[in-house]
């Protein structure tokens, strides 16, 4: 072993690299977003879909960049020695990675901050369980209100206001025709469409984050995005400690705080899900969540929204699967760890969506109204719906507690991953200077990307973390992903990486795999790209709809990673003297142990499957070829059909 194989290091065991891609599938996703798009999409029947994009395009990608890594024992710029011309895609998988972290990790901050404030507040009562407080508008309310939409029109609405604000009813409810008489208003209308409980008043949970935790309050759009919010800059501050001590030494380090931060999430959803099923209403969420409606499988979107969340689930094209699987010795079982690692990824949305709706149905049932309205999805399930229900439980403290410890935790195992990515392909890159001091780097890569962070953590920060998320991670990605999978499966050439599997695994992958890899899985992406952009609408935070300077910036975190893949891509084919030595695998590339080169990488035989004395010269000072028999290597094909 060379003295770069010792320093770049390796899993202690095959259960901290098991638990980190666990770690790493599992994220914030799986809670805030899977059970909204269940429901919202045909309930039990979306797991039809979902499951099938799993089979098609989630698995296969998943399996190829866990094999990928573990062969060549590369970060995810230096492994594309494999096919030059795709260099561009490790730098963009490397950028979107970054992006990505910089947003994420200001979620977890305010995760946090919301468990702080519980332990704080561990004797007493959650602050956001009732109005009154300084940061309360005359819109908050938090007794229990009825409204019934859907009367004939001779039947009346009556809702009661108990302790509203009087003035607060006139401003609001005025131009609706609303009638006051003492504590009630009484509203007779033909079409009641427009009596939605939202648009009447504001939860204390709502406020409490917009108003006190945001400061929204102070902002004036993205524009005018305000101050830095000095309770939330310390959180994110600690969120990037936190990152830092856990990737001070690689995966060393990063393999010890996993196996607390992959399992333990799992411990706080069972006892969620026990407490949610003993509350009241509580089967009117998990009917709402699980009954299958399957006239929803004729909408397109719903589809698209199955395909989208696997595939954001997972992570294919981040860099974080070739960076993890890199650290393990090379005959370890990749494949069984991607089924495994896909089936529980798959299984815990299920789960989480469990012990999400049936608080959701349990909020439903005291605040009546129907649980389409207390649903949502993102920040505003984790951070308003399911907090107002928990200020409803008994001891309310302590299950905050356990909320958002969980969501800090999934958080940060998927932080690692996507952090530990970026150090890599840097170290590996550059790995006279940046491998040396790899404590170093981490260091710096965690500083520049708190920095960056902070806009995100102003009054107006939500907006700005809105744009990134809405851009920083979409189409760029499916795109990296789709340029990765075909230049694995075609430029290097699907036979070339079924005989590297072979040489590592001791089988080659079989048909199911081949016809995903080569067929399924790029149409399969490419389909989810055309429908994404079919169906785009522009960004927007709740009713503020983003200015068009603002959605042109978020267009440009779209191209930023792309501009770094074509751009790689051309100077790959001037440096390497053309297309087609640019799509030719490098002399070194190959197994990093020499006791790992067998077939064709063993010593005497030409890397790249073709014959030895037909080689080529140093790439790295121009391109040469040496004819032999009228044939050169520049002569060979090398896309494979």
């Amino acid at each position: 072993m060379s003295k770069e194989e010792v320093a770049r290091g390796g899993w202690s065991n095959q259960v901290e690299f098991f638990l980190s891609c666990v770690g790493y599938a599992v994220g914030l996703g799986n809670v805030w977003r899977f059970p909204y798009l269940c429901y919202r999409n045909g309930g039990g029947a979306f797991l039809i879909p979902y499951i099938l994009s799993l089979a098609l395009v989630g698995l296969p990608a998943f399996f190829m960049e866990l094999a990928f890594g573990q062969f060549a024992s590369l970060g995810p710029i230096t492994i594309w020695r494999v096919c030059p011309l795709f260099k561009g895609i490790g730098f963009a998988s490397v950028i979107i990675s970054a992006l990505v972290s910089i947003s994420y990790n200001v979620v977890i901050a305010y995760a946090m901050y919301y468990l702080i404030v519980s332990i704080v507040n561990m004797d007493t009562n959650v602050p956001w369980a009732t109005c009154g407080n300084p940061w309360n508008t005359i819109y908050c309310r938090s007794e229990t209100q009825r409204v019934t939409p859907g009367m004939n029109e001779s039947e009346k609405i009556n809702v009661t206001l108990g302790t509203m604000n009087t003035s607060c009813v006139d401003a609001k409810l005025h131009s609706l025709g609303w009638k006051f008489e003492d504590l009630t208003y009484n509203y007779t209308s033909n079409n009641l469409s427009d009596c939605s409980y939202k648009n009447m008043i504001k939860t204390p949970s709502d406020e409490y984050f917009s108003n006190f935790v945001l400061g929204l309050d102070k902002a004036d759009g993205i524009g005018g995005i305000g101050d830095l919010s000095p309770k939330l800059v310390a959180v994110l501050l600690l969120a990037w400690l936190i990152v830092f001590f856990a990737l001070k030494k690689g995966v060393k380090s990063s393999g010890k705080v996993i196996y607390f931060t992959a399992t333990f999430p799992y411990l706080v959803l069972i006892i969620l899900l026990v407490r949610g099923v003993t509350l009241d209403g509580y089967e009117k969420g998990l009917k709402f969540y699980l009954v299958p409606k399957f006239d929803k499988l004729a909408d397109p979107r719903v589809w698209t929204d199955a395909a989208s969340q696997i595939f954001y689930s997972l992570g294919p094209a981040f860099g974080s699967l070739i960076t993890m699987s890199s650290y393990n010795p090379f005959n370890n079982n990749c494949y069984r760890d991607s089924i495994l690692v896909a089936v529980i990824n798959c299984g815990t949305s299920v789960f989480a969506g469990l012990a999400i709706f049936s608080v959701l149905g349990f909020m439903s049932e005291v605040t009546n109204r129907p649980v389409q309205e207390v649903a949502a999805d993102g920040p505003g399930l984790v951070f308003v719906a399911y907090p107002e229900a928990i200020a409803r439980m008994p001891y309310p403290p302590i299950w905050a507690f356990l909320f958002f410890f969980m969501l800090i935790l999934l958080g940060l195992s998927s932080m690692f991953a996507m952090v530990e990515a970026i150090i890599s392909a840097l170290a590996d890159e550059y790995p006279g200077v940046l491998r040396r001091h790899k404590s170093i780097l981490t260091f710096v890569v965690c500083l520049l990307l708190f920095f960056a962070g902070l806009a995100l953590v102003t009054n107006g920060g939500i907006y700005v973390l809105t744009l990134m998320d809405a851009y920083s991670g979409s189409y760029s990605l499916l795109f990296v992903c789709f340029c990765e999978v075909t230049g694995i499966a075609w430029f290097y050439g699907w036979r070339r990486f079924s005989e590297d599997i072979e040489i590592m695994l001791g089988f080659k992958p079989n048909i199911y795999w081949i016809a995903t890899w080569t067929v399924i899985a790029p149409i399969f992406i490419v389909g989810v790209l055309i429908a994404s952009a079919i169906r785009f609408s522009p960004s927007h935070y709740e009713d503020y709809q983003f200015e068009q300077w603002a959605q042109n910036c978020g267009w440009g975190l779209v191209a930023l990673p792309l501009v770094f893949l074509f751009g790689t891509a051309i100077i790959q084919i001037i440096r390497y003297g053309g297309f087609k030595n640019a799509t030719t695998p490098q002399d070194n590339w190959g197994p990093a142990l020499d006791e790992n080169k067998k077939g064709r990488y063993a010593i005497g035989q030409d890397n790249k499957g073709f014959e030895a004395d037909e080689k080529e010269a140093n790439l790295e000072n121009g391109i040469e070829m040496k004819k032999k028999n009228g044939v050169t290597n520049g002569d060979s094909i090398t896309v494979q059909f």
